[in-house]
């Protein structure tokens, strides 16, 4: 099958959506589909290699470095008509995606569109506070429209589905989970080198490593870790931990300033940003994956550190419902007192009770496998060609 994948965001870009669509598209690929990405590029023109189609887009800094391109572009089009596309996959909303519908209508495409962003979490960042009730109601318009245009639609979780339930979609929601080969997390042993040298670098060799990883933004509430760390050292001062924080944002500063604030500066480690290809490294060179997000659709690095054998301590999710069991896969809190008591109990449980845990949130993710999205998302792709007919 020849595929299309539009995205405004794709790898080496650090994000859920770009993951996922990375992700498809190594897969597509592996099972034999021509499989194309459409993205945006830092280029002033047009570039086509290696199946993905780069469209010159304007860096958006204050959005973690997204870019914006135009809604239609001529050679771009015209490249992607020699694809001969069976089928277009939009997976965002803004340039790139809006360029994937008028490319599907006027090739006369059907249209699978994946609901991957809950848009409604971000709104503070075009209104600042103002107007928030309004911005959301656009979302939900224009949310709808898109929905209206797709031939068929899917979202990755059930937390997504009810998500556009609740906003009025009637049409038919395929749930498929993005599926993800996890070989880089779970074939790494924690004495590799790379693991060992990391652990000297930031002074890990020793500690109880509880590790945050992913895009450090206001939604992923780092914040509450943060302060609830600070609560959990003041009432059990006797300890050798240390949090690992992995990834950059808009919000790294202001957390970086927070630590100073709450004077917990020796006890917290800063990365920056890493390449995207490497976070297997600082997975295996933790014992504990902490979050506070509950902003998530599907919750990738949650499946990462699973994969990594690393034990789980998160804010309850209905997302995380059906991937972690509390206190069988992971560790579930709600309030902030629960958090704090919770990080104790983990950190004093036997060898033998977490590596229960650890196999059984190995296994968990077992639904995520590969084979499994491949065979969901081509029963959607199937029918959406046929009721194109």
């Amino acid at each position: 099958m020849n595929i299309g994948l539009f995205s405004d965001t794709f790898v080496p870009e650090i994000n859920g959506v770009a993951t996922s669509v990375n992700s498809l598209f190594t897969l597509l690929k592996k099972y034999g589909h021509n499989c194309y990405v459409i993205t945006t590029g830092d280029e002033s023109k047009v570039t086509f290699k290696d199946n993905v189609l780069r469209i010159p887009g304007l860096e958006l800094k204050g959005l973690y470095g997204y870019r914006a391109s135009f809604v239609y572009n001529a050679d771009a089009f015209k490249i992607i008509g020699s694809l001969k596309l069976d089928v277009i996959h939009i997976n965002t909303e803004f340039g790139i995606g809006q360029f994937g519908f008028l490319v599907a209508n006027k090739l006369e495409l059907p249209i699978v569109y994946t609901y991957h962003t809950m848009y409604e979490d971000y709104t503070y960042y075009a209104t600042k506070g103002y107007f928030d009730r309004f911005s959301k109601w656009v979302i939900r318009e224009y949310a709808r429209s898109d929905i209206d245009r797709s031939t068929e639609l899917i979202a990755p979780s059930q937390k997504t589905l009810n998500y556009l339930r609740s906003i009025g979609v009637k049409k038919y929601i395929n749930i498929v989970p993005t599926g993800f080969d996890f070989t880089r997390f779970t074939n790494l042993k924690n004495d590799n080198p790379k693991v060992l040298e990391l652990k000297e670098k930031y002074g890990l060799v020793g500690k109880k490593v509880l590790i945050c990883l992913g895009r450090v933004a206001k939604e992923k509430s780092f914040d509450v870790i943060l302060k609830n760390y600070k609560n959990y050292l003041d009432r059990y001062p006797e300890n050798d931990s240390i949090i690992l924080f992995v990834g950059a944002g808009p919000q790294l500063d202001e957390l970086k300033e927070l630590v100073k604030t709450l004077n917990i500066d020796k006890r917290v480690v800063f990365t920056g940003k890493v390449p995207v290809d490497e976070t297997q490294y600082y997975y295996h060179c933790s014992d504990l994956f902490l979050s506070a997000s509950v902003s998530e659709t599907q919750g990738l690095t949650f499946m990462e550190a699973m994969a990594s054998y690393v034990p789980i301590l998160c804010r309850f999710d209905n997302n995380l419902v059906g991937i972690i069991e509390n206190n069988v896969t992971g560790f579930f809190f709600m309030e902030d007192e629960e958090f704090i008591e919770k990080l104790h109990f983990i950190m004093n449980l036997s060898t033998e009770k977490l590596n229960d845990v650890k196999l059984g949130a190995f296994k968990a993710i077992d639904k995520f496998s590969e084979k499994n999205f491949h065979d969901n998302i081509m029963i959607v792709y199937e029918r959406a060609i046929r009721r194109n007919w």
